[in-house]
């Protein structure tokens, strides 16, 4: 639906993109999610019974058990996960990157709330350019702009008086032509801003197929060896290494980083790399 929409010129020729979501807070308020921007805890509680914890960690580093870092609530320890942005970028920024087909960035930087050695920060804003696509949408460089733990995007000039962006999970496409806000994290419920300029919008045909479903689709492709939706090369694998290099700006400070997709490698801060490989744990190599 977006990327019909926005292949009928509804707003003119994309130039930036903000996405957020209040992932790990509560739109914005406690309690957590999980928990970010903590020390690790320094109790040694037992390991449940019937609970394998060696087998648990798999290929992390070996650490004693505590429930801060197990079932779900991993999403904010470096050695598990990839906090708000890992763990809801992939969802929030997917008709982005399927819409304009943006590739891979060529910069990032970011601020975030303190940063602790073994946990994400509580909030973070994460700032990637993409260079120019091979398509009418977009026409030159991309700026996309990512927002989490309760952190808002700028109010957009066209939203009307009163009316205010979820604080839970949206998408704003911006172009020479006008505003698209979708809010959610499904991107099913695409508006026009303001509202007025979406009522006078005449919706173009569908003309895209519509998903069956991922789990469907990948099955689907193991029987039939049909191309999924969000297949590694073209959609998937994009997404996720801009997520993660966005994890990476955060975790060393959020300084500037020029980003040589090729050869997966940050050029002009070398101490980012060190955090683009990881160690498995004996045992459990790939």
């Amino acid at each position: 639906l977006i990327t019909e929409w926005l292949e009928d010129g509804a707003i003119g020729t994309v130039r930036e993109v903000h996405c957020w979501s209040d992932r790990p807070t509560h739109s914005g308020k406690l309690p957590l999610y999980w928990a970010q921007g903590i020390e690790a805890p320094t109790d040694r509680p037992s390991v449940p019974d019937k609970m394998d914890w060696d087998l648990w960690l798999g290929p992390a580093r070996k650490r004693p058990y505590h429930p801060a870092w197990s079932h779900f609530v991993w999403r904010g320890w470096w050695d598990f996960g990839s906090g708000g942005l890992g763990d809801m970028g992939i969802h929030n920024l997917a008709p982005a990157f399927s819409a304009l087909r943006l590739g891979a960035p060529t910069s990032v930087y970011a601020t975030s709330t303190a940063v602790y050695p073994e946990t994400l920060p509580l909030a973070s804003a994460v700032h990637y350019e993409f260079p120019a696509r091979d398509n009418t949408l977009t026409g030159g460089p991309i700026l996309l702009h990512w927002y989490d733990g309760g952190i808002l995007p700028p109010r957009p000039a066209e939203l009307e008086d009163g009316r205010e962006l979820s604080r839970e999970d949206g998408l704003i496409f911006v172009g020479d032509k006008g505003t698209m806000v979708v809010e959610g994290w499904g991107g099913e419920s695409p508006r026009l801003i303001p509202e007025s300029r979406m009522q006078s919008y005449k919706r173009p045909a569908k003309r895209l197929p519509r998903s069956i479903g991922h789990h469907a689709e990948w099955v689907k492709a193991c029987k039939e060896g049909t191309p999924t939706r969000s297949n590694f090369p073209d959609f998937a694998g994009p997404l996720t290494e801009s997520v993660l290099l966005g994890t990476v700006c955060v975790r060393t400070g959020g300084m500037k980083m020029l980003w040589d997709s090729a050869n997966l490698k940050v050029t002009n801060v070398t101490e980012a790399n060190q955090y683009l490989h990881y160690e498995y744990r004996k045992g459990f190599e790939l």
